[in-house]
């Protein structure tokens, strides 16, 4: 039992303080012998025998084993589901000061069940608000100090959201690093959800560094995974990145029925946050490959907003949402919301993901060219280019140096244009 010298301590102190004597703690259970050995540290108590000294001593087998009351306990108990229950509706501000008194509680250093969800809730929230760079910070120590005290749960959960955390801030060689150790460590003991949940957002990391072909050959093991484990949530997460590393390779039906069957499972089912966002990932293949359907697609991601503001997404899922509102109504003929939702997307994106905020940029100054405001239009492209040079080449660059080729082209700029070509055609490896 950890902390076994406290144990003693308390029950010590706890008998001195009652004026009992080792004999009259004992009587009739136990020997007097066996509480002073209790209390000299050369027994260990069972729970059995801890429940009856407690008892005697008025007091809990809680506070003999942490030093704490169970009423105290029951309250820190309450007060980690209460963050929880915040966050998961999405009153992320209510929760980051839940989450934050709570893992300064003083007690609660006692109680590492207590203590290492309340950090790992702690991150998610940090993380759902934008700072990645904290959330980084407390995961790394959970990982780097307590990673052998964690159940496999929250230890395959703190490796998933430092993945994500350095993926989504552009870190690709940190996050499949993290991700695969993890992967490696834990797979003696098999596949489970969570770990097929690990996996899958590994293929992510592949795929939006560009390594697709990689990626490919990832998503068929997964599968194979998936189907075998037969949960609905293995399932979920390998066909919703298999369903995007298909469409990245240009095969559209492929991509539409695996994101489609994706999509039939969660609609029903799985928390709020990753409904949401596996709807924003649906309706952005719809988008690319029926563009007939903008209409409907819009008005199903506007309903999708709603549910991202609700739950515990991050403001980069309400980003990504914004980002596929913006392109819905460009689709749609109506530049002015097009550019509403362009700025709202890069805004809360900022440039912790340049391709993503690049690729903002681009269809904002789409927007601003069918508007026919040229200026405007120049400097998001500008804005757009100076943001892709500094990123790695590869085929998600080269899709944005593409687009902005067509909106150059369409601002009657010819040189630009043939230049962003050129640019597209090097980071395709053409």
């Amino acid at each position: 039992m950890s902390g076994q010298s406290e144990v003693n301590r308390r029950i010590k102190e706890l008998r001195l303080r009652l004026g009992l004597t080792q004999a009259q703690l004992a009587r009739p259970e136990f020997s007097e012998s066996y509480i002073s050995l209790i209390e000299s540290g050369n027994r260990t108590p069972s729970p059995t025998v801890l429940e009856t000294i407690a008892r005697k001593l008025n007091s809990s087998v809680d506070y003999l084993v942490h030093g704490i009351e169970a009423g105290e306990i029951r309250r820190l108990k309450d007060d980690l589901q209460s963050a929880r229950t915040e966050l998961e509706s999405g009153n992320k501000d209510e929760a980051l000061f839940l989450y934050q008194r709570l893992t300064s509680e003083p007690n609660i250093s006692r109680l590492p069940e207590l203590l290492f969800p309340a950090k790992y809730g702690l991150a998610l929230t940090l993380e759902a608000c934008g700072n990645l760079k904290e959330a980084v910070r407390i995961l790394s120590d959970l990982r780097a100090n307590h990673r052998n005290s964690l159940s496999d749960e929250l230890r395959i959960g703190t490796a998933l959201a430092l993945t994500r955390c350095y993926r989504d801030r552009g870190d690709f060689e940190l996050a499949a690093q993290t991700a695969e150790d993890e992967i490696a460590a834990m797979i003696g003991k098999g596949w489970t959800d969570h770990l097929i949940e690990l996996g899958a957002t590994l293929m992510s990391v592949f795929y939006e560094r560009g390594d697709l072909l990689r990626a490919e050959q990832y998503a068929a093991q997964l599968l194979a995974a998936a189907e075998e484990l037969g949960t609905p949530r293995a399932i979920v997460a390998v066909n919703w990145n298999a369903a995007v590393v298909a469409d990245m390779m240009g095969k559209r039906e492929e991509a539409l029925k695996r994101i489609e069957r994706a999509w039939t499972i969660q609609s029903v089912s799985g928390d709020a946050r990753n409904r949401a966002r596996l709807h924003s990932e649906y309706l952005h293949i719809r988008l690319r490959l029926r563009p007939e359907e903008a209409a409907e697609c819009r008005d199903e991601l506007l309903q999708t907003e709603h549910e991202l503001r609700n739950s515990a997404a991050s403001t980069f899922d309400l980003a990504y949402c914004y980002y596929l509102l913006c392109r819905a109504e460009i689709e749609l003929g109506q530049p002015e919301l097009a550019v509403e939702y362009g700025l709202k997307a890069i805004r809360l994106v900022g440039e912790t993901d340049g391709v993503t905020f690049a690729d903002c940029q681009v269809f904002l100054a789409k927007a601003y060219q069918m508007l026919g405001r040229n200026d405007e239009a120049a400097t998001a492209l500008n804005t757009a280019a100076n943001t892709l040079a500094e990123e790695p080449p590869n085929r998600m660059t080269a899709e944005v140096w593409l687009m902005a080729a067509d909106v150059w082209q369409a601002l009657g700029d010819q040189e630009e244009s043939r230049n962003a070509f050129q640019r597209a055609m090097e980071c395709g490896g053409v």
